[in-house]
């Protein structure tokens, strides 16, 4: 990788300013991816109800997704794109693990497990990243972030209400912990292709990679065209259905995984995959106020335990140390 090095009067190079991790700006961009992946369910289911399988909606949000991506980072800032051969392996395994994996087990757990059970089980993620972190990095984690991931962990299932209509299926549960390993993935992974790419060339090459991916699981011309020009049902609207496509793939897809990757810049890997458990609570928050789908007392004392995890986590996670070569382009 190439940086502009600044030079002293002289003419000769000066050391590189190296790049110092912000954590509160690493908070809100995750925050903000939160809040952007939370939002694909809501805008999504009301396309499968309209018609369209949960894997069409996945090859469509990641298809338009890289092509926004691709279009717009050729158009501005064509250098992102570079990567020499040693990298490829890293974004394919990226594109396949955390962008693709994630989406399409994810979508097969939910069609044969309850919907809460598939939830609660791919963000088990946290417990894998620490795992990993810890006997795999040899990093020792203070015991106060383990209880933080317990009590996350905890009102995740409160708030996805576990218990309810549990139904024993080997290939949903499988497929279930297999979204859980993508997701850790997609943090692990993450953290270490941000040392080497700006995260916005990163996400457009792995969004690249899922769309090929996804592509072959549902080609678009499979997907039935009198469903995509349909209209759906988003609360008091009735967008068509290719509206909603759109808008998965922006705002769910695009600046979701923008900013959920420039976090990792700035966070602890161990501390962001705990951090994002808020997803799930904004997403069921934005059913309830979307789609009628009602919060109970446990739901709400849920969050607020989910949410006292995190912030444990986040106030007693090693800090991200700072990296002496800077990115190409800041954020």
């Amino acid at each position: 990788m190439t940086t502009t090095r600044p030079t002293t009067p002289a003419g000769r190079e000066s050391a590189p300013i190296p790049f110092r991790p912000h954590p509160a700006r690493g908070v809100l961009l995750l925050l903000v991816a939160s809040v952007c992946f939370g939002s694909s369910g809501v805008i999504g289911k009301p396309a499968m109800t309209a018609g369209l399988s949960p894997e069409q909606v996945a090859a469509a949000r990641i298809g338009l997704a890289a092509l926004v991506l691709l279009v717009c980072v050729s158009l501005t800032a064509p250098r992102l794109l570079r990567v020499s051969r040693g990298q490829w392996r890293l974004l394919v395994a990226y594109g396949l693990l955390g962008v693709a994996g994630v989406q399409l087990l994810y979508f097969v757990a939910a069609s044969r497990i309850p919907v809460g059970v598939a939830i609660l089980l791919e963000f088990t993620s946290p417990v894998l990243v620490a795992l990993w972190v810890r006997f795999v990095r040899r990093v020792r984690l203070p015991w106060p972030m383990w209880l933080g991931i317990a009590l996350a962990l905890t009102g995740l299932a409160m708030v996805a209400q576990v218990g309810t209509g549990l139904t024993l299926d080997v290939i949903g549960l499988l497929a279930g912990a297999g979204a859980a390993v993508c997701s850790a993935a997609y943090f692990l992974l993450g953290e270490r292709g941000v040392a080497d790419h700006h995260p916005l060339g990163m996400v457009t090459w792995g969004m690249t990679v899922g769309a090929v991916a996804m592509c072959v699981v549902a080609p678009p011309w499979t997907w039935p065209a009198e469903v995509v020009t349909a209209p759906a049902e988003l609360g008091p609207w009735h967008p068509p259905v290719w509206t909603l496509l759109i808008a998965v793939a922006l705002l769910s897809t695009v600046l979701a995984y923008a900013t959920g990757t420039a976090s990792l810049r700035h966070l602890p890997v161990a501390a962001a995959s705990v951090l994002a458990l808020v997803e799930p609570l904004i997403a069921t928050g934005a059913a309830w106020l979307l789609l009628g789908e009602a919060l109970t007392w446990s739901q709400v004392l849920g969050a607020g335990v989910l949410l006292g995890g995190a912030l444990l986590v986040q106030l007693t996670s090693p800090r991200k140390q700072p990296v002496g070569e800077p990115l190409p382009v800041t954020d």
